[in-house]
C-alpha cells in the first residue's frame, strides 16, 4: 500500500492536471415501507423467537438488593469503608447538598418494593391475557402465548399506529425496530422513522413509552400481538383495579418482592438526621398497606399491623402522578381500619370565594399542617390531592427542600422537577447488573475507540485522493505549464484508492460486529439500556437531564451520609474531551 506520504506527492501532481470525471456511485432504489397498521398488507409475518438459554443473563433486570457485608460498612457503622463496590454506589448528575433537604419522599413500587420480575412480571402477563379474552373478546388460543421476562427492557416506545416497538437515541433517531419479533431493516427503519419530512416527537396519544418496569409484561404481549394497544392497556389496568394481582401479591409476598435489609436502617438514619420522610403512591390503601408491612416488617396476612407508618410523617395513597403535580384534586384521609375516606374539611365551610382570590395557593388546601411526627406515633394516611396539600402537612415552602425517590422517570422524576423543583433521585434497579457486564467489557470499549479513530483516518485518505483524482480531468483553467501525471500514476493512484476502500470495508465490518458484540452482552436484543450505538438512548438522556441522583436500588443510600453534599461531574464539550484525552 502507498503511504500517506505517497499519497500526498500524487495529490499535488493531480491538482495541477486536468479532471477525471468518474463516476463514484450511483442512486440506490429505496425500499417503501407498507402501512404496518394492517395485518393482511404487512410484509413482516412474526418469526418465532427461541428462549434465551436460561443460562444466559442480561441486564434488563436486576438481582435482588444486596445484603449489607463487612467490607460494606453503612454510613452508621463506626468503620471507615473501604472503596465502595460501584453497583452499590450513588452517581450524581446535578450537585446537590442535602443539608438543604428537609423532606424526603419515596415511591412505592419498584422504588421501595423491588420485584421479583420473574414472577411478578409474569403474573402481569397471564392476568392481562384473561383480561382481554374473557372481557375484550380476543380468541382463546391468547392462552397459549409464553412469556419470558428478560425479552424486554425499559427506555423502549410503542409505535400504536404501526404496531411496532422502537428503541430511539438522545438526538430522536430510531436505532432499532421490531415490528412482532421480526426486525426492520436499516433501509426500513430509514423509511418510516428517519427519512421523514417531519420527525416525531415520540409522545402520546401515537406512541407509549415503556418508562417503567410495571409496563415490560404490557410490552411483550404487544409484541405478540402487534395492534390493540389501546386494549392491552386497559386489560393491564384492569388487572390492578379488580385487585387479580393484589390478591395474589397478598396472600405470596414472599414470591413476588424481593427482601432489602437495608430499607429500616435507611429511613431511621433519615429521620434521625432531622429528615421528614414521607410516601406518595399511586397505589391504594389496601395495596399499600400489603406491600408495606412486608417490606419493612415481613408481616402478612393476619400478623399485618400499622406498626410501619411509624417510619413516616406522611403517607399519600391513589396520588394519581403525574397529576398530582400540575392538577388539584380532592384530598381525603383514609380511616386505615376499614379503608373508608374521610372529608379532610371537617365540616367547616368553604372559603367563599375562588381560587384565583387568595392570597396564595396553599390556603386553598384542605390538608391539616404540621403533621411531623413526634416519637411512637404513626403517620396519618391521605388519599388524592395536590402537591400543596403535601407541603401544608410538612411545612414545606421551597420544592427545592424536597428529594422525591422514585422509579418512572416521567411520573416520579420528570414531571415533579420540572413543575415543581422539587430534588430527584431515580431508582433504576437495571444498573446494577448494567455496571457489572460493562466491567468486563472495557477491553470492548478500547477496541473500539481505535477502530473509530482509523476509520477516520481511512475515510480523510479515500476522500482526499478522490477528490484530487477527480482533478485530472480536462479543466480550461488548467497551468498548462504544470506537470501532469501519467497514465501509470493515475493507475497508481487508482489502485491505492481501491486499496484504502478495502481496508475501510474491512474496519467497518469489524467496527460494526464488535459494537454488535458489545451491546448483546448486555442484552441480545436490545442492547445496553443507556446507550443506542454510540449515542446515549433517550431513557439516559431524561436520566440526564432531569435525575440529580441515580442508583440501582434506593437502600443504597444507606453507604452515605443523610449530610451529604453530592457534586456533579463537569460538563465537556467535544473539543475539551480531545484535549484531555
Amino acid at each position: 500500500m502507498m503511504g500517506c506520504q505517497g499519497a500526498g506527492r500524487l495529490a499535488a501532481a493531480f491538482g495541477r492536471s486536468s479532471q477525471l470525471r468518474a463516476a463514484l456511485g450511483g442512486n440506490r432504489a429505496r425500499f417503501v415501507v407498507s402501512d404496518l397498521s394492517t395485518n393482511g398488507g404487512s410484509p413482516y409475518v412474526p418469526a418465532a423467537w427461541p428462549p434465551l438459554p436460561r443460562t444466559k443473563t442480561t441486564s434488563s433486570f436486576p438481582p435482588p438488593p444486596a445484603p449489607t457485608l463487612e467490607d460494606q460498612p453503612v454510613w452508621t457503622d463506626q468503620v471507615w469503608a473501604s472503596p465502595l463496590d460501584i453497583r452499590r454506589r450513588v452517581f450524581c448528575n446535578r450537585s446537590l447538598n442535602m443539608k438543604n433537604i428537609s423532606a424526603v419522599g419515596f415511591d412505592m413500587d419498584y422504588t421501595l418494593a423491588s420485584y421479583k420480575p420473574e414472577t411478578f412480571e409474569t403474573l402481569a402477563h397471564e392476568q392481562t391475557i384473561d383480561k382481554l379474552v374473557r372481557y375484550f373478546g380476543y380468541p382463546e388460543r391468547l392462552y397459549d402465548l409464553t412469556f419470558d421476562y428478560r425479552y424486554m427492557s425499559r427506555g423502549l416506545v410503542i409505535d400504536k399506529k404501526r404496531g411496532n416497538m422502537l428503541k430511539i437515541d438522545r438526538h430522536k433517531y430510531v436505532k432499532l425496530a421490531f415490528h412482532g419479533f421480526r426486525s426492520l431493516t436499516r433501509e426500513q427503519r430509514m423509511e418510516v422513522y428517519n427519512n421523514t419530512d417531519k420527525r416525531e416527537e415520540y409522545d402520546e396519544p401515537d406512541f407509549a413509552l415503556i418508562d417503567t418496569l410495571f409496563s415490560l409484561a404490557e410490552a411483550h404481549l404487544f409484541m405478540q400481538a402487534r395492534r390493540g394497544h389501546l386494549d392491552v392497556r386497559g386489560a393491564v389496568d384492569l388487572c390492578h383495579r379488580d385487585g387479580s394481582i393484589k390478591r395474589e401479591v397478598a396472600a405470596n409476598p414472599e414470591k413476588y418482592i424481593h427482601d432489602d435489609p437495608g430499607l429500616v436502617p435507611l429511613l431511621e438514619m433519615l429521620r434521625q438526621s432531622g429528615k421528614t420522610l414521607f410516601v406518595a403512591t399511586n397505589s391504594l390503601w389496601d395495596y399499600t398497606h400489603v406491600v408495606m408491612n412486608w417490606v419493612l416488617s415481613r408481616r402478612k396476612g393476619s400478623e399485618r399491623s400499622e406498626d410501619w407508618l411509624k417510619y413516616f410523617d406522611a403517607v399519600v395513597v391513589g396520588c394519581q402522578k403525574p397529576g398530582y403535580f400540575i392538577k388539584r384534586n380532592n384530598l381525603f384521609e383514609v380511616h386505615t381500619k376499614t379503608g373508608m375516606l374521610w372529608n379532610t374539611e371537617g365540616g367547616s365551610p368553604m372559603i367563599p370565594i375562588g381560587e384565583d382570590d387568595l392570597p396564595t395557593p396553599i390556603m386553598g388546601s384542605t390538608a391539616p399542617e404540621n403533621v411531623e411526627l413526634g416519637p411512637g406515633h404513626r403517620a396519618r394516611v391521605f388519599q388524592g390531592g395536590y402537591y400543596l396539600d403535601l407541603h401544608k402537612m410538612l411545612g414545606i415552602s421551597s420544592g427545592s427542600s424536597v428529594l422525591y425517590v422514585g422509579d418512572h422517570i416521567f411520573a416520579d422524576v420528570v414531571r415533579s422537577k420540572k413543575a415543581l423543583g422539587w430534588r430527584t433521585l431515580l431508582v433504576v434497579p437495571e444498573l446494577d447488573a448494567e455496571l457489572e457486564v460493562q466491567a468486563g467489557c472495557k477491553g470492548n470499549m478500547q477496541e473500539l475507540q481505535m477502530l473509530r479513530k482509523q476509520r477516520d483516518a481511512l475515510d480523510d485518505q479515500i476522500q482526499r485522493l478522490e477528490w484530487q483524482l477527480s482533478k485530472t480531468a480536462e479543466d480550461e483553467d488548467v497551468d498548462l505549464l504544470a506537470p501532469k501525471p501519467s497514465e501509470a500514476e493515475i493507475v497508481a493512484a487508482a489502485d491505492m484508492l481501491s486499496n484504502l476502500k478495502q481496508q475501510r470495508g474491512s474496519l467497518r465490518d469489524r467496527h460494526c460486529q464488535l459494537l454488535r458484540k458489545h451491546h448483546e452482552q448486555f442484552h441480545p436484543v436490545w442492547g445496553q439500556l443507556m446507550k443506542t450505538g454510540y449515542q446515549n438512548s433517550r431513557y439516559a438522556h431524561q436520566m440526564e437531564r432531569f435525575a440529580c441522583l441515580y442508583t440501582s436500588h434506593v437502600s443504597n443510600l444507606i453507604f452515605y451520609s443523610p449530610l451529604k453534599s453530592w457534586r456533579g461531574k463537569p460538563d465537556a464539550m467535544s473539543h475539551e474531551m480531545e484535549l484531555n484525552s
